[in-house]
């Protein structure tokens, strides 16, 4: 799940909003609609802010969970080995992906961890469903290979999951060959990892630099890369009208542009809309999105000028002016 899938949702429950005598569900992620009904329950998505942190729940301390699962390989596994790890002997799991986005495989995936499945199909997914039993196989290692780690690439705390996790997107990286000299404060806009936010702070005339983004697991592994007194790391969705942000020097953004596995080119339309919310007059946007994405008409609206300052590798440089 994506930022565009939070819009409108009340504060996740968490663990101390269940009344003596419920059940203690969880949930991950959130299910497409007309897959199943939605579940009551403490959710633990690192895409949804303010959701409680699976890796951190008590072992079998769950009835029952329900996984949207992740489509990536390394991430789905990881979250489905913590959601049995936190489930009670005999608790059950139910867990969905659509069939081409890692559904079908869930079946081998859980019968891998010990689990015997029983499998549904529904609107082009792939649901299973196990009761955790008393012996699991193999979590501990598919835990270990989905969390937290250093990525070689990047020499950067990254994980699983997290938006080009193990290698600098090509985008981001022609952004930083681009960027010229920023001073007073800024604000990086989907942060990631903290890969731009390195390159912006080793500027001396930063004056302070705010770190955004959406994914929990993305903003602590920038807290532990970033380690610079003139950084704020926060978890947020961007579009948030009650950040407490105004009147910036610079951003700078590689936006996202998919919601749910699909491309919308809404989401990044939104992030510049929001740039131009929070700048100074005279404020600098700096904006790397792949060529084919339409994000001109939405820079001229807000913008008084706006420049093409590369082109390269599929990929393109904008630099506006408020």
């Amino acid at each position: 799940m994506e930022p565009a899938d939070i819009q409108g949702y009340m504060r996740p429950m968490t663990i101390s909003d269940l009344k003596n005598g419920d059940a203690a569900l969880g949930v991950y992620g959130v299910a497409q609609h007309g897959v199943i009904d939605p579940p009551r329950g403490v959710q633990f998505s690192p895409l949804i802010p303010d959701a409680q942190a699976l890796e951190y729940q008590p072992d079998g301390s769950l009835d029952a969970m329900v996984v949207a699962a992740p489509p990536g390989v390394l991430e789905r596994r990881y979250v489905l080995a913590l959601a049995l790890r936190a489930l009670k002997t005999g608790g059950r799991l139910t867990a969905l992906a659509p069939k081409d986005k890692g559904g079908s495989r869930l079946r081998k995936e859980l019968e891998a961890f010990g689990c015997v499945v029983t499998e549904d199909a529904r609107r082009h997914h792939r649901i299973c469903m196990i009761d955790r039993p008393v012996t699991l196989v193999g979590i501990e290692e598919a835990i270990a290979a989905g969390a937290p780690q250093i990525a070689p690439k990047l020499s950067m705390w990254s994980q699983p999951g997290v938006f080009s996790w193990d290698r600098a997107d090509p985008g981001s990286a022609l952004l930083l060959k681009h960027l010229p000299k920023l001073s007073g404060a800024g604000l990086d806009a989907g942060c990631g990892v903290g890969l731009l936010a390195r390159d912006v702070l080793a500027r001396p005339t930063v004056t302070k630099l705010t770190l955004i983004d959406i994914d929990r697991r993305a903003t602590d592994a920038a807290r532990r890369n970033i380690e610079d007194p003139r950084a704020e790391i926060v978890q947020a969705d961007i579009r948030d009208p009650d950040l407490k942000l105004a009147d910036l020097d610079f951003v700078v953004m590689n936006p996202p542009f998919h919601d749910g596995g699909h491309e919308d080119k809404r989401l990044g339309q939104a992030f510049v809309q929001r740039a131009a919310d929070l700048l100074r007059k005279g404020g600098h946007l700096w904006l790397t999105a792949n060529r084919h994405l339409p994000y001109e008409a939405a820079l001229n609206e807000r913008f008084t000028k706006v420049e093409l300052r590369a082109e390269e590798g599929g990929f393109k440089i904008y630099e506006a002016r408020k």
